[in-house]
């Protein structure tokens, strides 16, 4: 892999509706936006009539007429809007750019985020014509597949089913959660698992049936790398290629800066660390990134890297933990059983014991990282509370540390109130309340608790911030829709309902867990997320207004361009 890589590495204060930053004579917009609603998302929310860029930051926001009269000159640059909307351009807090690039660009992507589900055959078919087409020597890698999203519910690929794809190259599909693959007696062959093969830790684990042999499910990440640390490595050309690619589709969603939230996972931490130098500062990226360590990757520190080292284009801000798996996944570990199948006692698995990952998060807390600990199930909820309230003793004001839970999916109100009380910021995943709200309401976990998932209006009450996230390539890259889930939290599968309607919040809200609340998550809210002066330009031009827009329909919105330091991006 080293190798494969080698050649890519060769503000001034309100007043009233309008702020201006001071014009020194001679001194005039590069960029003058007017013509229709700016939207500024700033402390008031207020709506104003135009914005100076200058420099590549916002030199004033006002009312036309003042903009013009103080910042337009002959060289301005001046962008009719013709009734669109101006806003700040989205940030994403929780995207796995590589792993996105590599199974919805480079593998095939099986993802369906129809009410058409798929079918154990359908799926079938759609990797046999696949086969048809791969290159000699080639593994058939695929992403997207997703039990609680198949007819007849539930209905799992396992090895047999994949053997009568074929028995002579490799398959590894990849549910559509991340943490769970499904892979033929081949693949197993190649990375030298047979059905004594012990479990490789970390929460990973090799599924097997009453009789001791694999199934061809495998759990989690140490067990999925295991596998796919066997395939041929994707080309230079291939891997940087489906980067700018996956790059541009999320600027094309107005997003203007995300998170790589598990940098080294894929491909070790050196390397990547190296290829998102090369690629973020290279010619027509279109984002920004924040990036977030692996944490298993850094069991002997972390070397030639400090906590904000970096700059605009790529900044690396904290580190990651999973400590437990998928909620649809049935792995994600709860207090209570799962719902499904009936009758069961099983609570999913934490990844950690208590103490074993406080003692891989200290010393990292210590050295001024952001932590950040993947979390669906209550159970590992209540363990990243515990973990963090011991890492918050003594530091005189815990919510300057910013920590992080990600998904926050099952909860409980007493973990909601303990988490703002540290001023942990929740990143919800809020396409469950979509995607898999029936699943969960009627099959999974039943109705009290799916109504608590995503607990955006409980986290309001508490006076905290939340997020929205797509998780990709686990849901679609898309905050116009996030906008929508978290305002209506109406579920997709017929007859359609809303799941847990006492956690619906304003689209007010919803608008910025995807703009400053993101931007705050990520230690970014003082140059980007609003719409203020000496912020970076980072722009979304739409359609439409989504504060006016019904709340269905905010996610049909065009983005029309996005803009980084007052610059146009291309997509």
């Amino acid at each position: 892999m080293n190798r494969s890589l080698h050649a890519i590495f060769a503000f001034a204060a309100l007043t009233g509706s309008i702020q201006f930053a001071n014009a020194a004579p001679n001194q005039v917009a590069d960029t003058i936006f007017f013509g229709g609603q700016v939207v500024t998302v700033n402390a008031k929310n207020e709506k104003v009539q135009a914005l100076a860029v200058r420099d590549g930051k916002i030199a004033a926001v006002g009312k036309k007429e003042a903009v013009l009269k103080d910042w337009q000159g002959s060289s301005t640059q001046m962008i009719d809007l013709k009734g669109q909307t101006l806003m700040p351009g989205f940030v994403e807090p929780h995207i796995h750019i590589l792993m996105t690039a590599m199974t919805e660009v480079l593998w095939l992507n099986l993802s369906n985020f129809s009410a058409q589900y798929d079918t154990l055959d359908t799926l079938s078919q759609k990797l046999k014509a696949h086969l048809k087409n791969l290159p000699k020597g080639q593994w058939l890698t695929a992403f997207g597949v997703d039990p609680s999203r198949t007819t007849p519910f539930m209905a799992e690929l396992n090895a047999d089913i994949l053997d009568k794809v074929s028995t002579e190259v490799p398959i590894v599909v990849m549910n559509q959660s991340g943490h769970i693959a499904y892979v033929n007696h081949k693949a197993f062959e190649m990375a030298g698992i047979n059905d004594k093969t012990p479990n490789p830790g970390d929460g990973g684990i090799y599924l097997k049936d009453a009789q001791g042999r694999l199934t061809g499910v495998v759990v989690e990440a140490s067990a999925i790398l295991s596998v796919l640390k066997n395939m041929p490595p994707p080309t230079e050309a291939d891997l940087v290629q489906a980067m700018q690619k996956t790059a541009k589709y999320i600027a094309s969603k107005g997003v203007t800066t995300s998170a790589e939230i598990t940098l080294g996972l894929m491909l070790g931490l050196e390397n990547e660390m190296k290829l998102f130098k090369a690629i973020t500062h290279g010619e027509g990226f279109p984002i920004r990134v924040r990036a977030y360590l692996y944490g298993p990757l850094l069991a002997n520190g972390v070397k030639g890297v400090k906590p904000n080292d970096g700059d605009d284009r790529l900044r690396f801000v904290g580190i990651k933990f999973v400590s437990d798996g998928s909620t649809q996944g049935l792995t994600a570990a709860l207090n209570q059983p799962y719902d499904y199948p009936k009758g069961t006692q099983s609570r999913g698995n934490l990844d950690y014991k208590d103490e074993e990952i406080f003692q891989q998060m200290k010393p990292l807390f210590d050295q001024g990282w952001q932590i950040a600990t993947h979390a669906n199930g209550d159970r590992t909820i209540e363990q990243t509370l515990n973990n963090y309230s011991k890492l918050l003793a003594g530091t005189k004001d815990p919510k300057s540390r910013r920590l992080r839970i990600e998904h926050f999916t099952i909860n409980t109100p007493e973990q909601v109130k303990r988490a703002a009380q540290f001023g942990v910021i929740p990143g919800f995943t809020i396409g469950h309340v979509d995607y898999w709200g029936e699943a969960f309401h009627n099959h999974i976990v039943g109705p009290e608790r799916a109504n608590r998932i995503d607990p955006s209006a409980s986290f309001k009450k508490e006076g905290a911030r939340f997020t929205y996230h797509s998780d990709s390539p686990v849901s679609n890259v898309g905050p116009l829709n996030y906008i929508t889930e978290g305002a209506g939290r109406l579920w997709q599968k017929a007859p359609r309902k809303v799941l847990g309607p006492d956690e619906r919040v304003s689209v007010d809200d919803a608008i910025r867990a995807v703009t400053i609340d993101a931007a705050y998550g990520m230690f970014s809210d003082d140059k980007i997320g609003s719409l203020e002066v000496g912020k970076q330009a980072d722009l979304v031009v739409l359609e439409k207004n989504p504060r006016k827009t019904p709340i269905e329909q905010i996610r049909n919105i065009k983005v029309r361009s996005t803009w980084i330091d007052g610059k146009q991006q291309s997509w």
